[in-house]
């Protein structure tokens, strides 16, 4: 196998964890293993929207985001449960310390995925024999499935880990990415949403293969600096080395500013919010991340600090929206006092690519809300015609 890695001698294991909250709640209830099974919040109102189903409802058409009534018409005998979340995150520890006790480079990716760099522990000549072990692992000491991809670098690995499931592994070389990914549609292939499927679209780029070869002129007009990184992406290239600190060091993005004189009115803080939102903006473009909850710091001129956040359902890293999260936060906490300081700060941030059609515990009830939204807003377009309600937003 070390033709694996002719290119540069690493070999990176990525991680995936099979339906991870279904199958942690068929370990705790074997009674559930074998049934088609989902968790999902509000179980008991048709409404409610799937975080995740097992693969036996999978068979019947289930998949994650279908509401429950929805669900239940495909498969009537679907077994519904409200997501445990403690039990998730503890299970998950779990996993990452069995991946741990092999090597010390492990970079969790979220609470079920993690990329481990295997060179120096034998991935050079045994990559294939090392990931079984470590899955076979994970299944005989906590009853869970999982799918590892093996590569040379951590998108062909995250590429692969999706090509076999439940329980699979696969191997996937940087000579095979013409074979293997350039038919693909362009949507299939990580970091690739619905809005940058449009603009690649519109120049005629429809599969992986057609942004492999695309000028870079053309990508970098659609897309900017990230359609540069897309096409390398798109040609197996990826430099990125696993980082077993780069969770910590990636918690949160912020910037603050000490003021030249003490400010009393609200207008001239405006300025000094968007200064800060522009500077972690940027920040968070670089690292291509998005901030799950927003905070405020404010330093008083008697120097009291205070900190106000707020976690939204969905993640966010434009300069606008956290300039307006962060004016919506200081305008509900400031106490009118001299302000000596202030500072912007996106926390629990995540890889944008995590953005793609992500639902999680944390954010299916928001999901939720906006379906229940969209399909008032089509029975009145249906009845009225378009143009009799559109989205919009209230100023505070």
């Amino acid at each position: 196998m070390t033709d694996l890695t002719t290119a540069n001698r690493r070999v990176i294991m990525h991680l995936d964890m099979n339906s991870f909250f279904a199958s942690v709640e068929q370990a705790a209830n074997p009674s559930l293993k074998g049934i088609p099974l989902a968790v999902a919040g509000n179980p008991k109102e048709r409404r409610g929207i799937l975080v995740t189903c097992s693969y036996e409802a999978r068979a019947f058409g289930v998949y994650t985001t279908m509401t429950v009534g929805e669900a239940k018409r495909l498969c009537p005998n679907l077994t519904i449960i409200p997501p445990r979340h403690e039990l998730y995150r503890q299970m998950s520890d779990s996993v990452f310390n069995i991946l741990r006790s092999y090597t010390e480079w492990v970079e969790p990716v979220s609470i079920d995925e993690a990329y481990i760099d295997t060179t120096d522990i034998g991935g050079l000549t045994r990559a294939y024999d090392l990931a079984k072990e470590i899955q076979l692992r994970i299944l005989a000491e906590l009853d869970l499935p999982c799918s590892i991809g093996i590569a040379p670098n951590k998108f062909l690995a995250k590429t692969a880990s999706d090509m076999k499931k439940p329980m699979g592994i696969t191997i996937l070389r940087k000579r095979e990415v013409p074979k293997m990914l350039w038919p693909l549609p362009v949507i299939e292939m990580h970091g690739i949403g619905k809005r940058t499927e449009e603009k690649l679209h519109s120049a005629d780029i429809k599969t992986v293969g057609d942004l492999a070869t695309a000028e870079k002129i053309t990508l970098e007009a659609l897309l900017g600096k990230n359609g540069l990184r897309l096409k390398q992406r798109a040609n197996g290239i990826d430099t990125r080395p696993v980082d077993p600190e780069s969770a910590d060091e990636r918690k949160s993005i912020g910037s603050s500013t000490t003021l030249p004189v003490d400010l009393t009115e609200f207008e001239d803080c405006v300025p000094i919010f968007e200064r800060l939102a522009k500077k972690v903006a940027a920040r968070l473009e670089t690292k291509r991340l998005a901030g799950m909850t927003i905070s405020i710091q404010i330093r008083y001129a008697d120097w009291q600090n205070t900190t106000r956040s707020r976690t939204l359902q969905q993640a966010i890293y434009l300069e606008g929206d956290l300039t307006e999260v962060a004016l919506q936060l200081f305008q509900q906490h400031w106490n009118h006092e001299p302000i000596r300081l202030l500072g912007i700060t996106a926390a629990n941030v995540i890889e944008r690519s995590e953005m793609v059609k992500q639902l999680t515990f944390d954010n299916f009830e928001q999901q939720e809300k906006e379906y229940e939204m969209d399909q008032l807003m089509s029975s009145l377009t249906q009845r009225f015609g378009d143009g009799i309600i559109k989205k919009g937003c209230t100023n505070k």
